[in-house]
């Protein structure tokens, strides 16, 4: 690594630069990615994806993707398969997996070796006395009164709960360090506590389960891990880390906090967000509105989009929020390299070209990609009687609508000018139908005689249209920050009834029969647009939007507004 390249590391990688070149763990780089299975990745969680495989990469270390799952309660194989998917999706491989379950036995034993120190003693507090017992930030905590357990009896009581003679919350055992400690996370936490509850792997072979700091420090010392990357959250905890590593004399990985992600208007709560699905608010962890990695994927966003906005967040040491503006911004640069461009008509009406030949058709050629020159092109038919968007037409237009209107004429893209001479509307005053002509000069889009068109519209040949749903979808609360709620009302208020807008009666282009879930197209004037992968079916296709051509929520925010 040279030295400008070294000058340009964020301070997680000058670190682990800094120990490499040091001989530091013999100049070995082990990282690791630990969640807990009782949900599903969200995109938070693919930012420290992106560092700990990236840091693996980048200095030819490796990195293990570790379950910690230690809350029998709420974890699950659906959450573990989920996860795995999430990370290979992403683009990353793990060396190898491990789940904290695999060490209890051994976590047990190392329990049992802190008790033979005295440094570890069986609690019979309830957990309202161990709150009050431990204090303060500015109050200093007091002893348990069974803190001065014999080794003996602590052994026994130890043992005891292990063979499931106590109830739960009746016992835990707690570390024995000092309740008088400035940090709150020493005064004598709680290393286990009795559960009666049958674990996903383990089934009931144990009913007390070591707490995160007791089980993850060991999990990343029986694996050899040199950097413990975590979110900020976990600095006050890193002393807590360190003492019991040095209390067992065990290999000592390095923690390292940097700060989470946080977006703009998405909530980010695992806890919330289970309340989300479980209440119904979404149909299910990867509803497109929600921003779960499935949720995403769903979407139409890409690996290479997610991984881009990861690497633009960069990783700092302090708090903020990144504007949802930026994620949108990586998959529009993407897609619009990669999506073919396509024509969607989202809430269509009929145009007829009255001085077009009827049951007569005219292919036009166009390109499928303009930033991709090996893209080539498609044909697509033109004939009497087609489908433009409803919003492409005013019949009292204001003098600055440049699109469609009566008496007013448009071009039509990659085709001719169309001029709209009649309304027709239905027995409830509702326009149904436009009557035209079009002139067969203009092909192209250019007329002989110099005249000139301010407006474009897109349109689809209605004789040739697949019917679709299309799903419009937005940012999913309307507050940038979701966890700040106004008094008097709760969280969930805070949901944005425009999150999804669902149309029903879309028009798209031929070609789409053909396309698969997952599949992303840009529909021209519409946005970027995939297959949905769950409930698109050969004859009835549903497309999701991915995300606008152009940043129309922050525009609307700076109106005032409430997105769009």
């Amino acid at each position: 690594m040279n030295e400008s390249e070294h000058k340009s590391l964020d301070f997680i990688r000058q670190r682990v630069s800094d120990d490499v070149a040091n001989g530091k763990n013999d100049g070995r780089v082990h990282t690791r990615f630990p969640p807990e299975p009782n949900g599903y990745l969200h995109i938070g969680h693919a930012k420290s994806i992106c560092l700990n495989f990236g840091l693996a990469e980048e200095f030819g270390g490796k990195c293990n993707l570790r379950f910690d799952d230690t809350n029998p309660e709420k974890e699950d194989t659906e959450f573990v398969d989920s996860i795995r998917e999430d990370i290979r999706w992403l683009g990353f491989e793990w060396d190898a997996e491990f789940f904290a379950s695999d060490y209890f036995e051994k976590l047990y034993l190392w329990a049992i070796e802190l008790i033979k120190q005295g440094k570890a003693y069986v609690c019979d507090q309830t957990v309202e006395e161990v709150r009050e017992y431990r204090g303060g930030w500015d109050k200093p905590g007091k002893n348990s009164p069974y803190r001065d357990r014999t080794v003996e009896e602590n052994l026994d009581l130890f043992s005891r709960m292990k063979n499931g003679e106590f109830a739960d919350g009746e016992k835990t055992l707690r570390a024995k360090i000092d309740m008088n400690s400035d940090n709150m996370n020493l005064r004598d936490p709680a290393m286990y506590r009795i559960r009666h509850a049958t674990h996903h792997r383990t089934g009931d072979q144990w009913c007390i389960y070591p707490n995160y700091d007791w089980a993850h420090g060991q999990s990343d010392s029986i694996e050899g891990i040199t950097h413990s990357v975590c979110t900020l959250e976990f600095e006050q905890h890193r002393p807590l880390y360190d003492w019991y590593i040095g209390q067992l004399e065990v290999h000592h990985p390095q923690q390292i906090e940097f700060a989470k992600l946080v977006i703009s208007n998405t909530m980010m709560s695992k806890r919330k967000l289970t309340e989300l699905v479980s209440g119904g608010f979404v149909e299910g962890w990867d509803d497109p509105r929600m921003p779960t990695i499935s949720g995403f994927r769903r979407r139409g966003f890409t690996p290479e989009s997610i991984r881009s906005f990861a690497k633009r967040v960069g990783i700092t040491k302090h708090n903020s929020t990144t504007d949802i503006a930026l994620l949108n911004l990586c998959i529009r640069e993407h897609l619009n390299r990669v999506a073919p461009r396509v024509t969607g008509v989202l809430d269509p009406l009929k145009v007829v070209i009255e001085n077009y030949p009827e049951d007569e058709f005219e292919m036009r050629v166009t390109g499928i990609n303009p930033e991709d020159e090996n893209a080539g092109t498609r044909e697509v038919p033109f004939g009497r009687e087609l489908y433009i968007e409803r919003s492409d037409f005013m019949e009292d237009a204001p003098k600055k609508f440049f699109r469609l209107t009566v008496g007013g004429e448009v071009r039509l893209r990659n085709a001719f000018f169309l001029k709209c001479n009649e309304v027709v509307k239905d027995e409830k005053g509702e326009i149904v139908e436009l009557r035209c002509t079009y002139d067969p000069e203009t092909s192209g889009g250019k007329a002989p005689d110099g005249r000139k068109v301010k407006g474009t519209i897109h349109w689809i040949s209605a004789k040739h249209a697949i019917d679709a749903e299309v799903r419009l979808y937005d940012v999913m609360f309307e507050n940038e920050n979701p966890a700040d709620v106004p008094d008097g009302k709760d969280w969930k208020d805070l949901i944005n009834p425009n999150a999804l807008v669902v149309m029903q009666n879309a028009k798209v282009e031929p070609i789409l029969a053909d396309a698969n879930a997952g599949d992303s197209f840009q529909f021209v004037r519409n946005g970027y647009f995939c297959v949905d992968s769950k409930d698109s079916q050969p004859e009835k296709l549903v497309f999701n939007r991915t995300v606008t051509l152009k940043d129309a929520w922050s525009k609307q925010q700076k109106k005032g507004g409430k997105g769009s």
